[in-house]
């Protein structure tokens, strides 16, 4: 397909773009990958250290900012219902107002604003209060609220799977079925999967907050996730997880999909915190309430035969949401 006259214009002005953001927030810019045109920031409030953080990321459309605006994703555990309705509203309220131009910075800068808003505000709570890591419980001095809610870059660079956001989704998608596996309890620590299958993000984000509706699960200390969506058309995956506050603990679910080779699928793992540190037993018992819903719900043959053969099971890789 030949490239436009428009095209090359919006080419040349996400480059200057990015230029000016790399060279504006230095350490704090990521690029996760240049040619599908997937970055990510981190963005803090102005408090020393921080009190409140999150990860803007952002793929930005062939035709941005011509005629399209920048796909976009905040990710902060904290961050949720009312709080983060406003937020994206006014996101949406700075496209509409500078339709056209490019608007990252100033999407930069109203995170920012809404952050030190929060910062400020006399009720405020420290994020993650009732998110309890087992690391943080072993190291006072570190300021996990600011860091456990950022993704790991440099995961996300190695992650080469996530090129693409589907951009076409239909805005009438009903709510997949969300099960619920058996729980593990180890030392007054309990852990509950439950897995929907899904096919778009949207789908994703469904599902999250039908489960946030179960006031059990929405108190759980960590609300743990990870999703693989296969894009037939594309031949790619779309990915992504969430450790809520279990440092490592979002990237390891994903990793286990990944060798498990399920696709078209989101896991969930809740852990009530006893007061009892678990060490890396946590990782084993959330891994294995993962594996034992995979298996309850045939998206893998066994247990065993997965813990052995790194459960690359051909026959349910094709599993789709009906």
């Amino acid at each position: 397909m030949a490239t436009t006259t428009e095209n090359v214009g919006d080419i040349q002005a996400q480059i200057d773009e990015i230029e000016a953001l790399s060279s504006i927030y230095g350490d704090d810019w990521c690029v996760i990958d240049e040619a599908s045109r997937i970055f990510c920031i981190k963005i803090s409030d102005d408090s020393e250290p921080p009190k409140w953080t999150t990860c803007l990321q952002v793929i930005l459309p062939h035709d941005y900012p011509s005629e399209a605006p920048p796909i976009y994703q905040l990710n902060a555990a904290w961050l949720r219902g009312s709080g983060r309705t406003e937020l994206s509203n006014s996101l949406e309220e700075i496209y509409v107002q500078n339709t056209g131009e490019s608007i990252l910075y100033l999407w930069i800068e109203r995170i920012r604003e809404f952050l030190l808003e929060k910062s400020q505000s006399a009720d405020s709570e420290t994020p993650g209060s009732e998110k309890v890591t087992e690391e943080v419980e072993v190291d006072d001095d570190r300021n996990w609220t600011a860091e456990s809610d950022f993704p790991d870059l440099h995961a996300l660079r190695l992650n080469t799977e996530v090129t693409h956001l589907l951009t076409d989704l239909p805005g009438d998608e009903e709510l997949p079925p969300i099960k619920h596996g058996e729980p593990i309890t180890d030392r007054r620590s309990t852990f509950q999967p439950h897995l929907a299958p899904v096919v778009t993000p949207r789908q994703v984000k469904m599902v999250l907050d039908k489960l946030c509706e179960n006031k059990k699960i929405a108190n759980a200390t960590h609300n743990i996730h990870a999703y693989r969506i296969y894009c037939e058309d594309r031949q790619t995956f779309l990915q992504d997880c969430e450790d809520d506050g279990e440092t490592a603990a979002g990237g390891r679910l994903l990793h286990l999909l990944q060798i498990l080779d399920v696709r078209n699928v989101l896991v969930v793992v809740s852990r009530w915190y006893g007061g009892i540190l678990l060490g890396p037993d946590r990782f084993k018992h959330i891994n294995n309430c993962a594996r034992s819903i995979l298996v309850m719900e045939n998206y893998i043959d066994s247990v065993e035969e997965a813990s052995k053969t790194g459960g690359r099971n051909k026959k349910h890789k094709n599993k789709k949401a009906k």
